[in-house]
């Protein structure tokens, strides 16, 4: 509940002092462009010839980068999750989401960046661990990479073949239909475009997955992103901020770091205007870069509070329509 709780009094100093708008009254972001919708389909027809799926996370926002959608598509598939970028990422806060995916059944976590070797190597035992069976008749296993935008699916073939043949983009929706390759190691992979889900209800997930660059930067409103981003380090790394924007004192809310972050870079219009945009896009670069440290968006802890929150406003509207009918 800390998390919460700090962001929430942060966000209501900002909204009393006339700073900040709601998130209610922030843009909705939603981004599902078309070629989105026939890899659903791609997918879906595909899976009967699968024996793993590798999902792979942004480490930064372990639950926000979990794609609901990949549930339902591998129907009962086994998964390997793969919580890339942990070196962008807080290692406590690693650690407490590989123990919470690693125990739910037939979930195996682990924390990667694709950059170190050894890590990428252990991914062909793991899924040969999983599925055994096709190990022992000599055959390869079939595994399909999925994941959201710009989590780094192509950068992790790359990897793995040993060689450069999945297009690699630091911007999302680079991969735009299947591909399929053979690997040496006993492993045959099938590479998918990032997809997200048509509706994204949950809005704080929102916010950090264009926060992380997973949307694209002209599907959303930058200013917007960036305060929210803002608010949510303020809230949770202060002291990172103001190392790196060499502060003398911690701002006291979003646009108050944000001018401040334009003041010191020279985002400046005549007059002396803070231009708010470029200061945005200062913050958020810097961030996804990881230049501001090792950052982790959320928690095990507030997702469970997610949780109960929402089985408690779902036994509410039941009791409530209930009641309506008995009347």
């Amino acid at each position: 509940m800390a998390l919460v709780e700090r962001l929430i009094a942060l966000l209501m100093q900002s909204i009393l002092s006339g700073r900040f708008r709601k998130l209610s009254d922030m843009t909705r972001i939603n981004w599902f462009p078309g070629h989105m919708h026939k890899a659903r389909k791609e997918i879906a027809e595909l899976m009967d010839e699968v024996d793993v799926v590798i999902e792979v996370l942004d480490a930064r926002l372990p639950r926000s980068s979990e794609n609901p959608l990949v549930d339902k598509l591998r129907r009962g598939k086994l998964v390997i999750k793969l919580l890339n970028k942990q070196d962008l990422a807080d290692p406590v806060r690693t650690r407490e989401w590989l123990e919470h995916f690693n125990a739910q059944e037939g979930v195996t976590a682990l924390a990667m960046d694709t950059a170190q070797k050894r890590l990428v190597q252990r991914i062909p035992a793991l899924c040969k661990e999983v599925v055994p069976a096709r190990v022992r008749a000599g055959r390869p296993v079939r595994a399909m990479i999925m994941g959201i935008p710009n989590v780094g699916k192509s950068t992790l073939i790359n990897a793995l073949l040993g060689r450069r043949i999945a297009k690699v983009g630091n911007e999302p929706a680079v991969t735009k239909g299947q591909k399929r390759y053979s690997v040496h190691n006993g492993m045959a992979l099938s590479d998918t475009p990032g997809i997200l889900w048509p509706k994204i209800e949950d809005q704080d997930s929102a916010y950090r997955l264009a926060a992380s660059g997973a949307i694209k930067d002209t599907a959303i409103e930058y200013e917007s992103v960036a305060t929210y981003a803002a608010t949510f380090l303020l809230a949770e790394y202060p002291a990172q901020v103001v190392e790196r924007y060499r502060l003398k004192a911690l701002p006291e809310a979003a646009e108050e770091l944000l001018d401040q972050i334009g003041r010191k870079r020279g985002c400046l219009r005549p007059g002396g205007v803070v231009d708010l945009y470029k200061a945005a896009d200062i913050l958020l670069t810097e961030l996804r870069a990881g230049k501001l440290g090792p950052i982790t968006f959320e928690t095990v802890a507030e997702w469970e509070q997610k949780r109960i929150e929402a089985e408690q406003a779902a036994a509410e509207a039941a009791a409530e329509e209930g009641s309506n009918r008995e009347s």
